[in-house]
């Protein structure tokens, strides 16, 4: 009996999951990290925000050239690049908050690096997943930030505890070699010319076979219309919507080890896994939000654009409704609570990557 080949295109897709997983539990235990090294030599609080912050100035300013970069050099090439760079930092920067200028560069490349890890991921995504299965490619992909997250939350508390938190710094550096080494054994680029030798008389005949031998055919070069895009409403609402959704996501991230110690005074090495709860609370709804709307569209019970509106508006709603009644719930399991539904909303992200 012939085995069954499993479609190398589930191997990138799985890849990829590892790789936004491994970006949060470095985001996660940075800010796990930094927050008990600086709370050990009482550093204000405005000096936090600041080291906490220079990842994302990093960041936003690599998402552009990230996304050109991916498309001249290709997004397996640009992925290993960034992985083994961030990973070098972190592997030798030392976590010395009286060091700031040390972390506020560190923190800076870092964001850098790791700017161009999205870019690239949709380009490969976009190569290798055929259209019909990509709103559930996608969503696990970006699960994957979640899940990170919350592995980050649950395990680095305990690591710093009686490690210390230089041995965050360690293990993410391990984890980021790790990951570069299988990406670079396990990937390759996107098939070109492995396609089945039989008569393709129509272009539709030969996407349809590509998709089938495990990739999708590159899409032609075309002009790109800037100031249709730039002008384009649908465009700004698109950034809106995501300058909303990270904005909350990512000003969580980085304070919520600060808000349990300092308006619940409790720390997190004492709160087991219930402080892991918003992080997994988002890795299950993104991927239920894409198969949602994958069925949704498929069986046109609503069109795609209707798809995006209806659940990007139900689950801002739920989040917006949560983060109003936080302040309101002083105890842990409260706190636990609203967090958690705040972020149902981060299961539209996959949604509109369709």
């Amino acid at each position: 009996m012939a085995r069954m080949k499993f479609p190398r295109r589930y191997v990138i897709v799985l890849l990829t999951f590892i790789c936004t997983n491994v970006c949060y539990i470095e985001r996660v235990g940075f800010s796990i990290a930094y927050t008990v090294a600086a709370d050990a030599i009482n550093v204000n609080q405005a000096n936090k925000g600041m080291i906490l912050s220079m990842f994302y100035y990093g960041y936003v300013l690599s998402q552009i050239p990230g996304g050109w970069a991916a498309q001249r050099l290709g997004g397996r090439r640009v992925l290993l690049l960034s992985f083994m760079l961030w990973s070098l930092i972190c592997g030798l920067i030392p976590l010395d908050p009286n060091r700031v200028v040390v972390l506020v560069l560190s923190r800076l490349f870092v964001g850098v690096a790791q700017g161009f890890i999205f870019p690239a991921i949709h380009t490969v995504l976009a190569q290798w997943v055929p259209p019909q299965e990509r709103s559930r490619s996608v969503s696990l992909t970006t699960s994957g930030m979640y899940l990170g997250a919350a592995g980050g939350m649950l395990f680095f508390p305990s690591l710093v505890k009686h490690m210390g938190p230089q041995s965050v710094f360690f293990v993410e550096a391990v984890l980021g070699v790790a990951w570069s080494v299988i990406w670079l054994k396990f990937s390759s680029e996107p098939p070109r010319t492995d396609l089945p030798k039989v008569s393709m008389p129509k272009v539709a005949s030969r996407e349809k076979i590509k998709a089938q031998a495990g990739g999708v055919v590159a899409p032609r070069t075309v002009k790109i219309p800037w100031l249709r895009i730039i002008f384009s409403l649908p465009v700004w609402a698109i950034v809106v919507n995501n300058f909303t959704f990270h904005y909350a996501l990512y000003v969580i991230m980085n304070w919520l080890p600060t808000y349990f110690e300092l308006a619940l005074k409790l720390s997190l090495q004492d709160m087991g896994s219930s402080k892991m709860l918003p992080y997994f609370n988002m890795f299950i709804f993104s991927n239920i939000g894409g198969v949602v709307a994958d069925h949704l569209i498929t069986k046109r019970i609503l069109s795609v654009t209707k798809t995006r509106k209806v659940l990007n508006t139900i689950g801002f709603v739920v989040a917006a409704v949560a983060l109003m009644a936080l302040p309101s719930f002083g105890t842990p399991s409260g706190t636990d609570l609203f967090i958690s539904s705040s972020w149902f909303s981060g299961s539209r992200k996959s949604r509109v990557c369709r």
